[in-house]
């Protein structure tokens, strides 16, 4: 897990990590100009992630420290997502539109960060214009693969996220989160596949809060 400044985190990695402002504005990064060909290339993945409703992949998480985890990504939007981690990680991610839970499904512990402060929300948003709504810092594309590195214009404290994707199978094929330090979280995805129903109770996060919080 990533945590962004007091209470704001970037999910999918496996410690907290807390910035402090100066690093964060420190960590900002200059936009670059784009061609248009290059801009119709990110509007192929804003019309991806826009396509679908809902999604379930198998995912594999790399994170800073190399380690690997595996399990199954959900997303409904509007929102709504949830990280179901295989053994033995007892991690369980899950968002039900508004707040992020981070659990320990072991312990029955956690913590919850709003959505709209992290750099998921440009995957789960109902609809997004990933042009308008992000300034552009890295760009490359060969080979029928693009890479966008993205900053969300609504978080300042210098993550950002870096989406790869596949534009002859028309698929995000993975995302990379990187925090104020430069530390990159990695989500592989494969089997994708939209379309589906899910419980609405599986994007219910339940944690544990200490008396009076």
């Amino acid at each position: 897990m990533l945590k962004f400044l007091k209470f704001i985190a970037v999910a999918l990695v496996s410690s907290i990590v807390v910035l402090s402002p100066a690093l964060a504005k420190a960590s900002q990064i200059p936009t670059i100009s784009l061609t248009a060909e290059q801009q119709q290339l990110i509007r192929n993945i804003n019309d991806y992630i826009n396509s679908f409703q809902t999604l379930k992949s198998d995912f594999t998480q790399i994170s800073p420290r190399g380690q690997s985890s595996q399990g199954v990504l959900l997303i409904s939007k509007p929102g709504k997502l949830r990280f179901e981690y295989a053994p033995p990680n007892p991690l369980l991610i899950v968002s039900d539109g508004k707040w992020l839970t981070i659990k320990n499904k072991v312990k029955e512990k956690g913590d919850q960060f709003p959505l709209s402060a992290t750099p998921l929300r440009l995957v789960v948003s109902p609809k997004i214009d990933l042009l308008a709504e992000t300034d552009v810092i890295g760009f490359e594309s060969a080979d029928g693969i693009t890479s966008v590195s993205l900053m969300d214009r609504k978080d300042h404290l210098g993550g950002y996220i870096i989406l790869i994707f596949d534009e002859t199978r028309n698929q995000l094929q993975q995302w990379v989160i990187v925090d104020g330090k430069g530390r990159r979280t990695t989500v592989q995805l494969a089997n994708i596949e939209t379309g589906g129903r899910f419980d609405p109770k599986l994007f219910i996060g339940k944690i544990d809060r200490p008396e009076g919080k």
